[in-house]
């Protein structure tokens, strides 16, 4: 017999970042007793984001096109390529700085723990955009956590092997720190302060 409608509301709740037993009750029974046409129109969004949103077959980022805004638009610096762990680090680095070339979104690091090597990452679709003659620098944004460093240390290789200059956003940036998180003016001094990666 299946769990009562509430109690499945409330478990499919608890599939959101941050949210536990207790948060996701509340949302349950808000959603209930005072947003109900919140509720109907969220569930509607919901549904439809998740059936027409998937990822730019350029930069990975997320997109209802073939290509997103970002990848589309001919007025960006195809020189310059920021990669990103996720998302939401890309809009923060759109965000916060001037930054107008373009973006791979790895949509996650290199963590062998868990199963996340190079092809999850989707390296070789980054590594057939470094060796179009258009890209002359790799930034590489990724977070100050160990498999960010690995990530970071791994992106410089596959830059320098195709003869493409890797820069590193500058320390700044809190140690073990994700970069959704950093305010926007430490993100900014970093992205503008990048230097080098060298051995």
């Amino acid at each position: 017999m299946p769990a009562p409608l509430l109690e499945q509301l409330i478990d499919a709740l608890r599939v959101l970042p941050g949210v536990g037993q207790k948060t996701a009750q509340r949302m349950a029974y808000h959603l209930l007793e005072r947003e109900r046409e919140g509720g109907q129109k969220l569930s509607q969004v919901l549904a439809e984001a998740i059936e027409r949103i998937g990822h730019c077959t350029q930069c990975r980022d997320f997109s209802e096109t073939e290509l997103c805004a970002t990848c589309s638009n001919s007025s960006r610096e195809r020189g310059q390529l920021c990669v990103v762990e996720s998302p939401a680090d890309r809009l923060a680095i759109e965000n916060a700085t001037g930054y107008r070339g373009v973006y791979f979104v790895l949509q996650g690091r290199l963590s062998p723990l868990d199963g996340i090597g190079p092809r999850e990452l989707g390296l070789e679709m980054l590594e057939r955009r470094l060796q179009e003659a258009e890209v002359v620098e790799v930034i590489i944004a990724t977070s100050a956590t160990v498999e960010g460093e690995a990530t970071a240390h791994y992106l410089a290789q596959l830059a320098r092997a195709r003869q493409v200059r890797p820069s590193r956003l500058a320390q700044g940036l809190p140690l073990g720190g994700e970069l959704e998180f950093v305010d926007r003016g430490t993100l900014s001094h970093a992205f503008g302060s990048r230097s080098e990666v060298r051995d």
